[in-house]
């Protein structure tokens, strides 16, 4: 145990030291995101900190994986996985890929990660173990790379995507120790340590943010998380999701509002949830610790009950989303920017 907490703490240490001198890199490479129109941002800050979080995790993994702390097939689905996502995100960060060939990368990355586990694991509907057959690698492959993408959609703001990452983590490991499967918990405890260091830099008001190498990276490595979690207990599935659902409700539903208006889905905006609350609210501060508040206070109690068998997961889920989905429809998500008063 105290090992562990050593490894970790120097998991933190590195990763933020690691983004302390990529935040002087970009500065003086000029990588700096310069605020528009359509940006949360009024300040030029520079961005790329997330290859921090990518650089201390995945050694962490590797070195966990060698000494028998990490199984190998999950620790072979994360570096490649992530480190393809991470590459294409760090390419695009410095010079403009291609919807369409970032969007075939993340489907290498999703088929690798499903390879590795055996196809799409079995999950827990109204009490009964589903297997998907021959729909469960499609479905499998879609879900991973939503899961991606959304990340990306909701790093928008100061903090919000660390705070999101640490917080479902945390809860992640907290249900492996109440089921008994302590063991298990050392990998999403590991990546809330990469993600820790890197908010040191990245909380309100940012001095660097994450970039698209670092929201990506962590979209695909909770997306494996979640698939983990399915194979230690079917239940978890829902419970991973729960945890997930302030970033999968406002992104989902913003999505959904810009499709049904023909909107170019794949274009920068200001329309989620979060973005219009940091305006009506003055500032990101209010807003990251409010998600944090949530994760916290009203998903992770549901996701305990849901993990602990007094829930069933799709009733766990309706009643977790139901709230936010009606913040997100009170603060109108989807909806082009608007003025309150």
């Amino acid at each position: 145990m105290i090992r562990f907490v050593v490894v970790i703490t120097l998991v933190a240490l590195t990763a933020g030291l690691l983004t302390g001198a990529l935040r002087r890199y970009a500065m003086a490479r000029s990588l700096i995101d310069v605020p528009n129109a359509r940006s949360s941002h009024t300040i030029p800050t520079p961005r790329g900190g997330g290859v921090a979080i990518v650089l201390s995790f995945l050694t962490a993994i590797v070195l966990l994986a060698l000494q028998g702390g990490v199984g190998d097939l999950l620790a072979f689905a994360i570096v490649g996985a992530g480190a393809l996502i991470a590459l294409v995100g760090f390419i695009d960060d410095h010079r403009h890929i291609a919807a369409r060939w970032r969007l075939l990368a993340h489907f290498v990355a999703a088929v690798w990660i499903l390879a590795w586990f055996g196809g799409m694991p079995s999950f827990d509907w109204f009490g009964r173990s589903v297997q998907l057959g021959i729909w469960g690698p499609v479905l499998g492959a879609i879900y991973l790379v939503w899961l991606l993408n959304l990340y990306n959609f909701m790093d928008g703001i100061d903090g919000i995507a660390s705070v999101e990452a640490i917080t479902v983590c945390l809860g992640g490991a907290l249900l492996y120790i109440v089921i008994g499967r302590a063991d298990e918990a050392i990998v999403p405890l590991t990546l809330a340590a990469a993600v820790a260091g890197f908010l040191y830099w990245n909380f309100p008001p940012a001095r660097i943010f994450m970039g698209d190498a670092g929201s990506g990276f962590l979209g695909i490595v909770l997306g494996i998380l979640s698939l983990q979690a399915t194979q230690a207990s079917p239940a978890l599935f829902w419970c991973w999701l729960i945890l997930l659902g302030v970033f999968i409700v406002d992104a989902t539903w913003t999505l959904l509002r810009r499709l049904c208006r023909g909107e170019r889905v794949y274009e920068a905006h200001r329309s989620h949830a979060y973005q219009h609350a940091s305006r009506y609210f003055g500032g990101h501060l209010p807003v990251t610790v409010a998600v944090c508040a949530i994760n916290v206070l009203w998903l992770l109690p549901v996701a305990l009950c849901v993990g602990t068998g007094l829930l069933d997961g799709v009733v766990g889920i309706v009643i977790a989303y139901a709230p936010l989905l009606l913040a997100a429809v009170v603060l109108r998500a989807g909806e082009r920017e608007f003025q309150v008063g």
